[in-house]
């Protein structure tokens, strides 16, 4: 199986890119970060010629996630946000079971800059997050959580990390927010299958970013052991990041291996 997560930034604008990567790549799975419309609006019969029947959940403007899969696989037991959030909370995660693997896709906050209110929120929706696995998961089981998760792990994932020392995506305290799902059981799939490779998953509009590979990874895709096992490999598709008012983001692939249970 092989899925992947694309912060698209606005499925409507992104709309033929994404018909092009799901040609192109041929995802079994996909989950896209900020979607940026409501649901009413969702182009789900889009995704319907594609090939893909698609849950989303979604709102105006900002944030908004979903997750694609190829029709004849089944997308069961969904979940919208985390425990607790109420029904005007920004629309930051939906989960799904697919072939047995239980995918989990966030949208993690920015946090705007270190030391502001969003900064704060930020710290708290991953410590949210980690109650919600440590709730309903074990590191035992088929689980992934992907997305666009707003900070590069370490400074190998950061082509200037100088200049981003101490700043929002790169701040210690975000990557002990992230330590501590990795402390849970959780292992960055990339990182394990490329240990020593420079890749990048974002690039900024601005300065030439792309042309220069002035980027960060900060897409990432984090499994659990058992799912470890069965990964083939990871990797960042830059094609679609290549074409004409791109996402800022280009695609994180994984390849799994089928089970053997």
């Amino acid at each position: 199986m092989r899925i992947a997560s694309w912060n698209v930034n606005s499925i409507r604008a992104r709309l033929e890119h994404l018909r092009t990567f799901l040609e192109t790549a041929s995802p079994d799975v996909l989950c896209m970060q900020e979607t940026k419309v409501e649901d009413e609006k969702f182009p789900e019969e889009a995704l319907g010629d594609a090939g893909y029947r698609v849950v989303f959940f979604g709102q105006k403007t900002y944030n908004g996630v979903a997750i694609a899969a190829r029709y004849g696989l089944g997308i069961e037991d969904v979940k919208k946000n985390l425990d607790g959030d109420e029904d005007d909370a920004p629309r930051r995660l939906i989960a799904a079971t697919i072939e047995g693997v239980r995918i989990i896709n966030v949208y993690v906050p920015n946090g705007q800059a270190v030391g502001t209110k969003p900064f704060a929120y930020k710290l708290a929706w991953f410590e949210r997050l980690g109650l919600d696995l440590a709730a309903h998961h074990r590191p035992d089981e088929p689980l992934l959580i992907c997305g666009d998760f707003n900070v590069a792990p370490t400074n190998l994932d950061v082509h200037e990390p100088k200049r981003w020392e101490g700043q929002v995506l790169c701040h210690p305290d975000e990557r002990a927010a992230l330590g501590k799902l990795f402390a849970w059981g959780l292992v960055d799939a990339l990182r394990d299958k490329h240990p020593d490779e420079k890749v990048y998953s974002w690039w900024d509009y601005r300065m030439g970013a792309y042309r220069k590979n002035h980027g960060l990874r900060i897409d990432l895709a984090l499994v659990t052991p058992p799912l470890l096992a069965r990964t083939k490999d990871v990797w960042v598709d830059r094609s679609v990041r290549e074409l004409e008012r791109p996402s800022d983001h280009a695609p994180v692939l994984i390849d799994l291996a089928e089970s053997q249970a």
